[in-house]
């Protein structure tokens, strides 16, 4: 047997989720990526191939460039909707519109507990009671009352609910009110909310508990959603630790735990993680062998001695859309094309510059996959001066109070004090700011206590 959700799933199969990135679009108008660029979003950007002498990319470019490559990357390859059960759904993108497959509510349903009543009072109350999930219960004649709970169905020729603390019963066990009673007061009519085939929401929206809720009601079982991006994660370098105390030059990994929660609250079903030592040959079989929608790598994308991304990369032939940015921390950064519908993300092996690539470049590249609305832009006011780079954006982790943005301390790039303790990034434009000064906000994704806190 079909379910109502199954059934309006295959109504809309044909429905591509370019169709549904551009209806998203349409509907949350420009992506927040800084100042325009020459030419827009629409206009190829010309690229160089991996190791071609470059000029790093500046912030807000290398934001709209991600954006640019995930637009291409859904009209190569065509991914189809994908149908989730509604507890798999929370986070997606609506590929088709939520109608009613119902009336809501789909009978005359009491509001409150109390009793149903025909006609004016008083009234004889019957000995059995209406409850919840029970049949239609037999009419009422004029003069007539029975005890009803909320959500109950109410009984034909009933003329109002009288709730339990506006009515009494007298020696005989007749029900009185306390206060006058209005015909149809405190009874829900089949319908009030919507009626069946009423577009409730459009394609586009994401899925919040309350449009799971709202999807349950209306009759669904699944949902016909964008696909989560599929990510994987290359854990790079010999000095990394993945428990204990650090020692003899070893170190904690700290972006093994910290990456996978994060990429889902951007909205990516992550794969695998894996972590490479300094090995030239083992880094380009997992670049190679991955099939994820993007490879998310961490340290090597400098050019030391056991830095091998840039030279697997000119080994595949790979693309580089971005070859640094103009950021701190941060710099060293790298967005390439492997594929087109595969694109790799080189984070720097610091962990708050990996966290600046990871919202620079892999944040606008995951939302706009996922068809996700670009969040609205908005500024706050420093509280305090913060010095800035001379020629690059600055991001600096900041705690939000009352109307204005705190910097914290602990801000520097292999730091993750300060980020641990922060509300948002503040974009500091290059030479700094002054205190009062507007500032663009990038909140974090626990911090808003929307859907992106759910990590798992």
């Amino acid at each position: 047997m079909t379910s109502p959700g199954t059934r309006a799933d295959a109504e809309t199969e044909d429905l591509d989720v370019e169709e549904a990135l551009a209806l998203v679009r349409d509907s949350s108008g420009p992506a927040r990526s800084g100042p325009a660029h020459p030419g827009g979003h629409g206009t190829p950007t010309p690229h160089h191939p991996a190791g071609s002498h470059h000029r790093a990319t500046s912030w807000p470019e290398a934001r709209a460039i991600a954006e640019r490559a995930a637009r291409a990357a859904a009209r190569a390859v065509r991914r189809t909707p994908a149908s989730v059960p509604l507890d798999a759904a929370l986070g997606l993108t609506l590929a088709a519109p939520l109608a009613a497959l119902t009336d809501l509510p789909s009978f005359d349903a009491s509001a409150m507990d109390g009793w149903a009543v025909a006609g004016p009072g008083p009234w004889t109350v019957r000995d059995e009671g209406v409850l919840a999930g029970h049949a239609e219960p037999v009419p009422l004649t004029d003069g007539e009352a029975v005890r009803i709970a909320t959500g109950a169905r109410i009984p034909p020729d009933t003329t109002a609910v009288l709730r339990t603390e506006h009515g009494r019963t007298d020696e005989r066990g007749r029900l009185h009110p306390t206060r006058d009673v209005v015909h149809g007061q405190d009874i829900r009519p089949r319908g009030q909310e919507c009626r069946s085939g009423d577009q409730l929401l459009p394609v586009g929206t994401l899925a919040t508990p309350a449009v799971l809720g709202l999807a349950a009601a209306a009759g669904y079982d699944t949902l016909t959603a964008v696909p989560r991006p599929r990510v994987d994660v290359l854990v790079l370098g010999d000095e990394l630790l993945t428990e204990g105390l650090p020692h003899d030059g070893l170190i904690r990994d700290a972006l093994g735990p910290m990456l996978p929660p994060w990429l889902r609250a951007l909205g990516a079903e992550v794969g695998s993680v894996r972590r490479i030592g300094d090995d030239a040959k083992a880094v380009h079989r997992a670049v190679t062998t991955s099939d994820a929608d993007l490879i998310v790598t961490t340290g090597g994308t400098a050019a030391g001695p056991v830095d091998h991304v840039h030279p697997t990369l000119r080994r595949i032939g790979a693309e580089l859309l971005v070859d640094g940015v103009e950021v701190r921390p941060g710099h060293p950064m790298l967005l390439a094309r492997l594929k087109d519908d595969q694109h790799l993300v080189g984070l720097p092996g610091n962990p708050l510059a990996a966290v600046s690539g990871l919202l620079t470049l892999a944040e606008p590249l995951l939302r706009t996959l996922a068809a996700r609305p670009a969040p609205e832009a908005y500024t706050l006011p420093l509280r305090d001066a913060v010095h800035g780079h001379p020629s690059d954006t600055r991001l600096v982790p900041v705690v939000l109070r009352g109307e204005g943005a705190v910097p914290l301390h602990y801000n520097g790039p292999a730091m993750l004090r300060g980020i641990a303790a922060a509300d948002a990034l503040a974009v500091v434009p290059p030479g700094g700011a002054g205190p009062g000064q507007e500032a663009e906000l990038l909140d974090l994704p626990w911090a808003t206590g929307g859907i992106g806190v759910c990590f798992t």
